[in-house]
């Protein structure tokens, strides 16, 4: 595997997602991974080594994938996340790959793959030491079942030998290696993508494995020319399409349903190699692949959050679709209250809404009782006097208020 499954950035747009179609590309790309333990027994059966193989497959994948690039043009990563991205593959995918396929070549396919499907649970583990995520009752429970589960395949026996003890080490040691990359993986930018990713760390495998065997002297042609079109496989099948599969498959069924799909991989291994050699797991084994696949399974179950309560604050309650700030929505007519729902300043009054304060009228208000005393006298005397005057004009008669001399 050389991809990892994880959420869409949130500013992505939407898709319209097919949940039948991203099921089908979730269970090819698992199909395609899974299938990489036959092809690989092939190559070494046609005269093969780990490093001329691995060097040969992530060559030809590089390839393919860099003419995937070439055609997408996204965006390339520089500077400290393109350095991030060669060192992944360089030495976190590289070792990967080798532990896998050199634990391949000494045990069963099946425990092989059910081995590596630890890191799921080692991943949890580095995340909590590194303080990404609590220990809560979920986690735990997956971490119980991936602990028994490698307890009961180790113990089942069947594995004695030096070079089965060899080989579960280097199956263990696959499961480290993918664990700590895909940690360290979990850093790069979210908006990354994918096939550029997987396009430089391939390369970067494939450089670093090339020189791994040109030190070692481990890089030789093989006897047989068509073991050839097993790495062929490898690299098509088992690496460049289950990416692609995989890239896909999640946008319409989610990074969980994904990766819970994804643990047909080992289910793939196991019945292939079985039709093809006569592998079989004893019971125990079984079992324990079981418990492993069943801690996978129980990572990515979501949590149901309850629904906040509402709060008792004596307004009107509007639903959101219904609250419009001045732009006709299709909702509109069936609006109860429509308010500015900005931050008020402070508590209570006008200013939580920020509303102009009314003018009040004069006399009305809280005052100073000597102050409403001496206005209420004000006003007494005013209205006598308009009295006073009101009958004067009346004795006066007509001519007073046509003017003098009128």
């Amino acid at each position: 595997m050389t991809t990892t499954v994880s959420a869409a950035p949130a500013a992505a747009p939407s898709v319209p997602r097919n949940v039948r179609r991203g099921t089908l590309l979730c269970l090819v790309s698992a199909a395609g991974f899974g299938m990489s333990a036959v092809f690989a027994k092939q190559a070494y059966a046609a005269g093969f080594n780990v490093p001329t193989m691995l060097a040969g497959r992530f060559v030809i994948a590089s390839v393919l994938l860099w003419a995937v690039v070439a055609w997408r043009r996204p965006k390339l990563p520089t500077g400290r996340t393109l350095a991030a991205c060669v060192g992944l593959g360089a030495v976190g995918y590289a070792l990967q790959a080798g532990f896998y396929f050199g634990a391949l070549a000494r045990i069963d396919a099946s425990l092989t793959a059910l081995l590596l499907y630890a890191y799921p649970g080692l991943v949890t583990v580095l995340a909590i030491a590194l303080r990404r995520e609590r220990p809560d009752r979920r986690r735990v429970a997956a971490l119980a079942c991936s602990a028994l589960g490698l307890l009961l395949m180790l113990g089942a026996g069947g594995v004695g030998g030096s070079a089965a003890t060899g080989g579960v080490l280097l199956a263990l040691g696959a499961a480290v290696a993918y664990a700590l990359y895909l940690t360290v993986s979990d850093g790069l930018p979210r908006d990354l993508d994918l096939f550029v990713v997987t396009a430089i760390v391939c390369t970067s495998a494939a450089a670093s494995l090339a020189v791994f065997g040109a030190a070692t002297g481990s890089l030789h042609s093989p006897a047989d020319a068509s073991g050839w079109w097993w790495v062929l496989a490898i690299a098509v099948c088992s690496t460049v399409i289950p990416i692609a599969g995989m890239f896909f498959g999640v946008r319409d069924v989610g990074a969980s349903t994904a990766a819970i799909l994804s643990c047909a991989e080992p289910a793939v291994t196991v019945a292939s190699t079985a039709l093809v050699y006569g592998e079989r797991l004893s019971p125990l084994q079984a079992a324990g692949g079981v418990a492993v696949l069943a801690s996978v399974a129980v990572l990515q179950l979501r949590r149901r959050r309850p629904r906040p309560a509402p709060v008792a604050t004596g307004q009107v309650d509007v639903p959101v679709a219904a609250v419009s700030c001045g732009v006709p929505s299709e909702h509109a007519g069936e609006e109860t209250a429509s308010e500015t729902t900005s931050a008020p300043r402070r508590r209570g009054g006008a200013v939580r809404w920020r509303l102009r304060p009314l003018r009040r009228p004069a006399g009305h208000g809280p005052r100073a009782v000597g102050e409403h005393r001496a206005a209420r006298g004000l006003r007494v005397g005013r209205a006598a006097r308009e009295a006073a005057h009101a009958g004067a004009d009346a004795e006066r008669g007509p001519a007073h208020r046509r003017g003098a001399g009128g």
